[in-house]
């Protein structure tokens, strides 16, 4: 099979890395792809993961048999939809099923009418109302939202009321995430430790993978400003299996059928961003795909053919599908330029990549970069994502930091903490 797979980030070259696994798979083609990509699909790095009209002509002309579109941009654009009517086999939600990512306001209105545990909030449309609204609750930290897409960072917990007018203005006023900005979520701040889980459904069927922990804050000790995360471990060792039962009977099963319900059949990988609090598991955020970086420590532990997975999905026949996971842990620590999330520069040569292939417990995934004359050169925030897979967390922790070790750049970031409050729990 060709496949061609949309994307150009650490989660696409984990996604690609596996796919290649499959004795299906004949050759792997990737829009916009990345330096690291590179070296394992063909590369289309000037058209973009958001140029739909452009991807549907690549994928004619490399006569795809499966399309893979992974960020959450190009399926709440409608990329599917446009494949599909292509007669193209893709694998992610087509637009009436991304919405439940690329809006908030729709997926906390879903949640409330469907009885699916999650935190107390209002809506607003102007920046005077929420302002009232938070002058009247008085309750902090309090929880803000932009209610469209936004890298991952359209979110502010304020800790006073300097804190949320600063937050609602620079959403809702100044613009900061354009139109995701329109609305704002309001919602009350819960407690708990955070579970990642994806979930492979054709619509129907439901099949959660290996449950992570992501780790967003820039800094060690989950300090500075809120990342596309900065590294993840798995499985999560809060998610135990009473709250998995918990999980599966009242918000994954509830949840697809719910958007079934509403017309929406979401078929794909939808992300459940999940908080165990005291009074039980409630939903943070739903993604439409894969997460980033989770996938790069999900994926590595996967046991069954993911073209047979993504096939089934297409053809809404996930339940005859035995999906089965490795018995080890996975971790990955993300290597940033710095500056990031902020401003940082591009184009740093990388050193001591060259001996860092794939091999049995380790691999560097591809982020932020570009191969130019021979080399690596930074081209991103977030640039590798060094995973590891060990019988136990603290033996892939110790694989991953001793490679990361080995690589370099100048002002490299990274934090020296990723699976330190998982470890702690594991005792």
């Amino acid at each position: 099979m060709k496949i061609l797979v949309v994307g150009g980030g650490g989660r696409e070259h984990a996604l690609i890395m596996k796919l290649a696994e499959s004795s299906k798979t004949d050759k792997i083609f990737c829009v916009p792809g990345n330096g690291g990509i590179s070296r394992y699909a063909e590369c289309y790095p000037n058209v973009s993961a958001t140029d739909i009209n452009g991807v549907v002509s690549i994928a004619k002309e490399v006569q795809a048999d499966l399309v893979v579109v992974a960020p959450d941009d190009p399926l709440v654009l409608g990329m599917v939809d446009a494949l599909n009517k292509e007669g193209f086999k893709t694998f992610g939600p087509n637009k009436a099923g991304a919405i439940i990512e690329g809006s908030k306001v729709f997926s906390k209105e879903l949640m409330k009418k469907y009885n699916i545990p999650t935190a107390k909030y209002e809506v607003f449309s102007n920046s005077q109302d929420a302002l009232e609204y938070i002058k009247k609750e008085n309750t902090y930290p309090t929880v803000i939202k932009a209610d469209g897409l936004a890298l991952g960072k359209g979110v502010i917990i304020a800790e006073d009321f300097s804190q949320a007018e600063d937050g609602i203005k620079s959403i809702m006023e100044d613009k900061i995430f354009g139109e995701s900005g329109a609305n704002v979520v309001i919602e009350e701040f819960l407690t708990g430790p955070e579970v990642s889980v994806l979930c492979f459904t054709d619509g129907k069927t439901i099949k959660p993978m290996v449950s992570s922990m992501d780790h967003k804050r820039a800094l060690d000790g989950d300090k500075g400003l809120n990342t596309g995360g900065m590294g993840t471990v798995a499985p999560n060792p809060y998610y135990t299996k009473d709250i998995a039962n918990e999980c599966m009977e009242k918000i994954f099963l509830p949840t697809i059928e719910a958007m079934q319900k509403e017309g929406r059949t979401f078929k794909g990988c939808l992300y459940f961003g999940l908080m165990i609090t005291p009074n039980g598991a409630k939903v943070i955020e739903y993604n439409c795909r894969f997460g980033d970086p989770e996938t790069q420590v999900v994926l590595p532990l996967l046991d069954t053919d993911l073209v047979d997975i993504m096939l089934a999905i297409y053809d809404n026949t996930l339940d005859t599908i035995d999906v089965k996971w490795k018995d080890a842990c996975a971790s990955c620590v993300v290597m940033a330029s710095g500056g990031y999330p902020k401003s940082y520069p591009k184009g740093l040569e990388i050193t001591g990549l060259d001996d860092k292939g794939q091999t049995d417990n380790v691999f560097v995934y591809h982020a932020g970069t570009k191969y130019q004359d021979g080399k690596f050169l930074t081209n991103g925030g977030r640039v590798l994502g060094v995973t590891a897979i060990g019988d136990t967390l603290q033996s892939a922790l110790d694989t991953s930091y001793k490679a990361v070790k080995t690589i370099h750049w100048d002002n490299v970031h990274y934090r020296n903490d990723i699976g330190k409050k998982a470890l702690a729990v594991k005792g």
